[in-house]
């Protein structure tokens, strides 16, 4: 059944990727016992039928052989050793393919209800089971409740089917006094037969009911509150609160870098006060002049105090500073400014006497 909630809530939320492969990991999956019961029955009952006479007969080749070898055996350690394993080696042989069968049907009857899983954690002895409080309430849990009326419920439809098959079968079978015995083998190879395939059918209706009941409890087991939300994505994301002030630690890193790189400027371009953007330009390695420094109010206030300690032409060219402003840090200045930005680098180089 679903886990009882913690005091964050009820558990109203879908489940996250994260917590899908979470309970996965811990090979908690959504595994129905009966569709596993049903697959095994009825595949290796009708293995069993096409199967049974290449049993016999090899049964039938041992035990004759055995019979053969009777008057010349004899009651040695080592002679009953050989025999024991020679008995062993042959009825391994002959029930392999049944054996075979069970290890397939019980993969896929796995594989096709939750794919793929490979996992040692449900390996890993969880000693809190030991706990006899704990113990004595999984015994009486809902889950136990569950599984309990599910058990009598099988057992009792599959008596009912059984005895009622027989007594429907009862008027036919009291005339097989004046029968044969290989008639009245016949006869009840066809009633077990009919009973079996009856019981083959209950089984795997019961198991495609399980299926979905089991689905769907593990669905509201995997179903999480808004506090459990929040705290996976604080894992996986990172604390919102650490990661804005590392952003502004970044934030403020960077910029005493470009604040660096103001001295260096040829000129600042202001408008004139709210934006202020610093170029630069060396005809000896760049193509086009570029932007070293911008920034907008409290910074560009600060782009101009620096560049007037260092004696940086300021150029107030509102049109242009705005322009220039929206260029990222390192860009060269666009072919349509190369016009309006050369007429202030000349003015400024002229007042410098370069």
């Amino acid at each position: 059944m679903a886990e009882e909630a913690p005091s964050g809530g009820e558990r109203t939320e879908d489940p996250t990727a994260k917590r899908r492969e979470d309970f996965r990991q811990k090979g908690q999956v959504a595994q129905s016992k009966e569709v596993q019961t049903a697959a095994l029955f009825s595949l290796v009952l009708l293995f069993w039928l096409f199967y049974m006479p290449y049993f016999w007969d090899g049964l039938t080749t041992l035990v004759s052989s055995l019979w053969k070898s009777t008057w010349e055996f004899q009651s040695t350690p080592s002679a009953i050793m050989g025999l024991s394993f020679h008995v062993s080696k042959e009825m391994a042989l002959l029930l392999s393919p049944l054996f075979l069968l069970v290890l397939i049907i019980g993969f896929f009857s796995s594989f096709f209800q939750f794919g793929w899983l490979l996992t040692a954690k449900p390996l890993i002895p969880d000693f809190s089971k030991l706990d006899p409080i704990k113990g004595f309430g999984r015994i009486f849990s809902k889950r136990s409740l569950v599984e309990s009326i599910k058990s009598i419920a099988k057992i009792t439809l599959i008596g009912w089917i059984a005895g009622s098959t027989v007594m429907a079968k009862f008027n036919e079978a009291l005339i097989l006094v004046d029968t044969s015995a290989n008639a009245t083998m016949l006869f009840l190879a066809k009633t077990a037969s009919l009973i079996m395939a009856k019981v083959c059918a209950l089984l795997i209706l019961l198991a495609f009911v399980d299926f979905l009941f089991v689905r769907w409890e593990m669905e509201e087991k995997l179903k999480m509150t808004k506090q459990e939300q929040k705290e996976e994505f604080k894992e996986s994301e990172g604390d919102p609160h650490i990661k804005a002030q590392i952003r502004a630690l970044q934030q403020q890193m960077a910029r005493k870098r470009m604040m660096a790189e103001v001295p260096k400027a040829d000129a600042v371009i202001t408008n004139p006060t709210h934006f202020a953007v610093a170029i630069k330009y060396d005809p000896a390695t760049m193509i086009a002049p570029i932007v070293v420094a911008k920034g907008a109010d409290f910074v560009a206030m600060r782009i101009r105090e620096i560049a007037r300690e260092n004696n940086i032409p300021l150029v107030e060219n509102p049109p242009v500073a705005r322009l220039l402003h929206k260029l990222d840090l390192g860009a060269a200045i666009p072919e349509e400014m190369f016009k309006a930005v050369a007429e202030i680098l000349a003015h400024i180089y002229s007042l410098k006497g370069k």
